[in-house]
């Protein structure tokens, strides 16, 4: 049988285990999804976007599609980052995005970035291409396709080291979602990648900044109530994620958007017995130990972002007082801490690369 560990923070297991793109010399060489072909470029440097295909994701400023290295053969995920949004200059929201990557290059559980081009309007990331979509898809797929109890204790667990490696260098996500946690495959299930950091802020100690960010659904209540926001905001998110994966359903959703953020304010998350049908007592009462308001777990035992699939339990990360956020990228103020700056000189030539108009 599954188990989800001490008071049901963390997953733990002894003999069994698991029981419960980059900035600046040329788009030469790729070809990417695009509608028809267009030049970004002039002379050797000019790059044919070409094959236009359904975006593989679409947001607000950012639209995904699938590129093909053209030397390798290689697939890659090319995420199109408009520079200025609603007239403001959002470059420094976008090289914040790559330094976090950068940042959480070495787990295995956040997606990879393999190079960057910036062109006069866009910032191309190229990253690793997670085949099987979003886990979003199985959370509302018919019950002999959604997962299993098994499958979410082994998911949960990558989600839970990728978050961690992410706290151990000070970052927090602020946008878990299932949304934004990918799998490698679908069939058979594959490992997670967890992506989007657009939302992501560094948090430094010693100051605290209040913000108002993320998704309704899934947003923790000290950011609803406008107090410091800590890692504990995304081991919050975890906790939603993890009934969602269960269930298909999602805990605090009401009919208008302010009845879902009274749900979260007051924690009015339930449990009934029809919906968790065969679920544990050990993964409900995992998702209890997370939802908690002012929590204060355990710190994340060193390393844990790194460690491989296997017996060790990961365990949720210190989630002490927050710091440095800042507004809403494009909504209010621009940020003013909280940002991560790249080495741009070590990605100069290697793997940033400026393309003329």
């Amino acid at each position: 049988m599954p188990r989800w560990g001490e008071g049901g923070v963390g997953l733990k297991s002894r003999a069994v285990p698991g029981p419960w793109c980059w900035l600046v010399p040329g788009w030469r060489g790729w070809r990417a999804a695009r509608r028809g072909p267009r030049s970004v470029g002039r002379g050797r440097a000019q790059p044919t976007l070409r094959s236009p295909l359904a975006p593989l994701r679409r947001g607000k400023f950012a639209v995904v599609k699938k590129c093909v290295e053209k030397a390798t053969g290689r697939e890659f995920a090319a995420k199109f980052l408009r520079k200025r949004r609603k007239g403001e200059d959002c470059r420094a929201d976008i090289l914040h995005e790559i330094a976090v990557l950068e940042l959480a290059a070495r787990s295995p559980h956040v997606v990879d970035l393999h190079e960057v081009y910036e062109t006069p309007a866009e910032i191309v990331l190229v990253l690793e291409c997670a085949a099987g979509g979003e886990i979003f898809q199985q959370c509302v797929a018919e019950p002999d396709e959604a997962f299993t109890e098994q499958d979410v204790i082994r998911l949960v667990r990558q989600i839970l080291r990728g978050v961690a490696h992410l706290h151990q260098n000070n970052v927090v996500h602020l946008d878990l979602k299932p949304q934004n946690i990918l799998l490698t495959s679908s069939s058979p299930l594959g490992d997670i990648r967890i992506v989007d950091f657009g939302l992501s802020r560094r948090v430094d100690a010693g100051r605290e900044v209040r913000e108002i960010l993320g998704t309704p659904e899934y947003v923790a209540p000290e950011v609803l109530s406008y107090e410091p926001i800590s890692t504990a905001t995304d081991m919050w998110s975890v906790g939603v994620l993890t009934y969602v994966m269960l269930t298909g359903e999602s805990p605090f959703l009401g009919d208008t958007k302010q009845e879902t953020f009274l749900n979260i304010s007051q924690v009015n998350v339930q449990f009934p017995p029809d919906v968790f049908q065969g679920v544990s007592d050990q993964a409900i009462g995992f998702i209890r130990s997370l939802l908690l308001r002012n929590p204060r777990y355990p710190p994340l035992p060193p390393g844990l972002g790194h460690v491989a699939p296997g017996p060790e339990p990961p365990a949720p990360g210190e989630i002490g007082p927050g710091a440095g956020l800042a507004e809403v990228p494009g909504e209010g103020a621009r940020p003013s801490s909280g940002f991560v700056k790249p080495d741009l000189k070590n990605l100069q030539g290697r793997r940033f690369h400026h393309l003329p108009r």
